[in-house]
C-alpha cells in the first residue's frame, strides 16, 4: 500500500455542525410522525403504511444525520458514507457551482434542475476552511478540459 495522500479531504456532519437546524428538524420530525400516525394508522387503520412512509421520508434524511468525509484525489472524488464508499472520477462531470452549503459538480455545462439526481453535492465543514483550495482545485479539474 503507498502512502499517497489526497489533494483535499474534510469530514462533515450536519447534525452537529448546525445544532438549532437539527433542532427544528426534530421537532419536525416528531410532528410528522405524530399526525401521520393518527392519518394512517389510526384513521385508515393501515399501520404498514406509516412505517413504510415513515422509514422512506428518514431514509431520505439520511446524509444530513450522517458523517461525511471528502477526499480529493489527482484523478478522482472518493466520498466515504458511514461503511460505503463512493468513488467518481472528474471526467464524469462537466461543471460545478457553489450552492447553500457546499458545491454541485454537474453532469451538465449548464445549471439544470436534474443536477439534484445527476450530480454529486459535495458538503463544506463547518468552518468553512477548504473552500479556496476546494474551487482552485476544480477549476484546475472540470473547468479546464472542458
Amino acid at each position: 500500500m503507498s502512502n499517497e495522500k489526497p489533494l483535499l479531504s474534510w469530514t462533515s456532519h450536519p447534525l452537529l455542525d448546525y445544532p438549532k437546524n437539527s433542532i427544528i428538524l426534530f421537532v419536525f420530525i416528531i410532528i410528522l410522525a405524530v399526525s401521520l400516525w393518527r392519518i394512517a394508522v389510526i384513521d385508515w387503520e393501515m399501520p404498514l403504511f406509516y412505517y413504510l412512509g415513515l422509514l422512506i421520508f428518514l431514509f431520505s434524511l439520511a446524509p444530513y444525520f450522517i458523517l461525511t468525509r471528502y477526499e480529493f484525489w489527482e484523478d478522482k472524488i472518493v466520498i466515504y458514507y458511514w461503511f460505503i464508499r463512493l468513488e467518481r472520477k472528474y471526467s464524469d462531470y462537466k461543471s460545478f457551482y457553489k450552492d447553500k452549503k457546499g458545491v454541485m459538480l454537474s453532469t451538465f455545462k449548464m445549471h439544470r434542475r436534474l443536477d439534484a439526481f445527476r450530480g454529486l453535492n459535495i458538503r463544506f465543514s463547518k468552518t468553512g476552511q477548504e473552500k479556496e483550495e476546494l474551487f482552485k482545485l476544480l477549476k484546475e479539474k472540470i473547468s479546464d478540459r472542458v
